[in-house]
């Protein structure tokens, strides 16, 4: 129990406090951009120093940390160590089978005992009697003393093993997800590609937004959001569909499912002699006084554009653009920008425009959307499901199966002795009296007949 308590904490802690996403832990540059970013985000609260502290603790990767790994071995461990420690007393309780018992076993001053004195019962009264309500029967004669014994879901206490299996399936399906699991987020243009799998990955597969639509967009009020998808490995096409949010793809081992979308206008830079410098969708992802807002380094130059998208009182849509000097990086890698020095541009779809500073053109060709999906790879699912079949079938077993366990000894002189055992679930009183009144009744009748 201790154990559990200690890996719940920490599975608090993993929900409290943002993890590490599963790229960052495969790829150094982004290890140091999340730390980066974890800095931002928690050193207000507990201090440079403090979240180094964590770090080193592996608090922001809870779940495939160190510490949490050893407790779900450690837990594993315990419970088949507890397994097959109680697996023996289980297998004897339900596999010993006591027909005859000695008479201060049926004495009527124990609770559970009843007496029927006066004869009249038969053996065979018993025996259907149990029979009828689902027993298994087994009879014995000693010195001329009947005795029946009746057992209803006799191996249902192993029922036990199967809710124990579960949870060790849930626990190793935990480290597997935590050590081979895959989650990441993937944000592609329309027209645009990206890869699932680290490049140069063997079988890397790869996605295509072929198109993003959300019927009723300009409305506000859209309808729908839906993506056209295809998926290839090694180039050749695996499957194409159109995902929606609640409706994920599935597709060699990942599932891929629409998380967002925003704008992404298609801008062209070319230089002074109309080569193209920089060509395609740039998506908007961050957010300035309310409207998309992005930027992008223009490849060869020391120059960066920030791009904000607006909307004319026509509806007409209006990117301006503030290109900025890109004066040195910080550690994580982002620029850092001497901004006003070059005067802004405002373009309308199908303008191109430059302006004192620069030595290139920036083209607004159009506007596209992008979608954010998230991808992911469980492999620990199917056990998942496999444990979550074993630990419903133990407890509906355990639960909705009790033992019920009936003694009766029928006397020389015509007397019978009953005996009742059950598990706690079961009404034992209300049970055991409905025998005693069903035997009464045949006595009562066998009297009657031969009356």
């Amino acid at each position: 129990m201790l154990q559990i308590v200690l890996l719940s904490l920490q599975g608090v802690v993993g929900m409290t406090i943002r993890q590490l996403p599963s790229a960052a832990l495969e790829v150094p540059a982004e290890y140091a951009a999340a730390i980066v970013e974890m800095h931002a985000r928690y050193d207000p609260v507990f201090g440079e120093r403090g979240v180094d502290i964590l770090e080193r603790l592996q608090v922001f990767q809870i779940f495939s940390s160190t510490w949490f790994s050893v407790g779900l071995v450690v837990l594993i461990i315990s419970i088949v160590a507890c397994t097959l420690d109680r697996t023996p007393r289980l297998w004897r309780q339900c596999a010993d089978v006591r027909v005859v018992q000695p008479d201060p076993f049926f004495d009527p001053k124990l609770p559970d005992r009843a007496l029927v004195s006066g004869g009249g019962v038969e053996a065979g009264a018993v025996r259907r009697a149990l029979r009828a309500r689902r027993f298994a029967v087994r009879e014995a004669e000693v010195d001329g003393v009947r005795y029946l014994y009746g057992d209803r879901n006799r191996w249902s206490k192993m029922a036990t093993l199967l809710t124990h299996a579960g949870l060790i399936l849930f626990l190793v399906a935990a480290a597997v997800t935590s050590r081979l699991g895959f989650e990441d987020g993937i944000l592609i243009a329309e027209g645009e590609s990206a890869p699932i799998q680290r490049v140069g990955s063997e079988g890397l597969l790869y996605i295509r937004n072929f198109a993003f639509e959300a019927p009723g967009i300009e409305t506000g009020q859209p309808t729908d959001f839906t993506t056209d998808l295809a998926v290839y490995r090694d180039g050749q096409e695996l499957v194409r569909r159109t995902i929606r949010v609640n409706e994920p793809l599935a597709v060699a081992g990942y599932t891929i499912h629409e998380n967002n979308w925003g704008m992404a206008p298609n801008v062209l830079v070319s230089d002074a002699d109309g080569a193209p410098l920089w060509s395609g969708p740039v998506p908007l992802t961050d957010d300035a006084a309310g409207f998309p807002f992005g930027a992008m380094i223009v490849p060869g130059r020391d120059i960066g554009l920030q791009f904000l998208l607006r909307r004319a009182e026509d509806g007409t849509g209006l990117l301006l653009v503030l290109p900025y000097r890109v004066v040195g990086y910080r550690d994580d890698g982002t620029p850092i920008a001497d901004v006003g020095q070059i005067r802004p541009m405002l373009l309308e779809a199908g303008d191109a425009k430059t302006t004192a500073g620069l030595d290139f053109t920036v083209g607004l060709m159009g506007f596209n959307q992008f979608v954010v999906l998230i991808v992911k790879s469980d492999p620990g699912l199917p056990l998942v499901w496999a444990a979550f079949g074993l630990l419903i079938a133990g407890l509906l077993i355990g639960f909705h199966m009790p033992r019920r366990r009936i003694w009766a000894r029928l006397g020389r002189d015509g007397s019978l002795a009953l005996v009742a055992r059950s598990d706690r679930y079961v009404d034992q009183e209300r049970e055991f009296g409905r025998l005693i009144d069903t035997l009464v009744d045949s006595r009562a009748a066998a009297r009657s007949s031969s009356a």
